[in-house]
């Protein structure tokens, strides 16, 4: 009696945390791929995704299979695992920066409140999985949306805040 009571109580927390938790789940790119076989060719498809909180959280996953919403499934709980904290500062990042990955390079730089999102791509994508209201960003190099995206989550997760120290500036006082 006891143990069915404890397994309702621990379905009910968990139910509440995923509630509380809403996830912001975007289909980046799907594609179609072909491999050449005896007798023609076997289809199947890859997706790529990103999964954030919007709330500063935020990740990216592959998936591949031979259904579509197979891969779609696959792709996100690659993404789930995969979540890293960004660091901010109010609704924008702390200071510009360029990640790389491979040929692609993408400059992401803070931008005034009310800008905006001015990314295109996967890194809109992730900016908005993210959390990120006001960013401004170029992509440079290879326009693979793999790489691109890839080059993103290398510069934001690079990203560093000052400490907030604790004793008052002396020159305050």
């Amino acid at each position: 009696m006891k143990e069915k009571e404890n397994k309702n109580a621990e379905e009910a927390v968990v139910e509440t945390a995923e509630e509380q938790i809403e996830l912001i789940e975007k289909v980046i790119a799907i594609r179609r791929v072909a491999k050449v076989v005896k007798g023609g060719r076997r289809f199947s498809f890859n997706v790529l995704a990103v999964v954030g909180d919007g709330r500063g959280n935020c990740g990216y996953g592959f998936g591949k299979a031979n259904e579509i919403s197979e891969a779609i499934r696959k792709a996100l709980i690659g993404g789930k695992k995969r979540m890293f904290r960004v660091p901010m500062r109010g609704q924008t990042i702390p200071h510009a920066i360029t990640g790389h990955f491979g040929a692609a390079k993408v400059l992401l730089k803070p931008a005034g409140p009310g800008t905006g999102v001015i990314a295109g791509g996967p890194i809109r994508a992730l900016c908005v999985a993210s959390g990120i209201k006001d960013i401004l960003s170029k992509s440079l190099g290879s326009d693979n949306a793999v790489n691109v995206l890839k080059a993103g989550i290398d510069g934001l997760s690079r990203l560093k805040t000052r400490p907030v120290s604790e004793e008052p500036d002396e020159s305050e006082s």
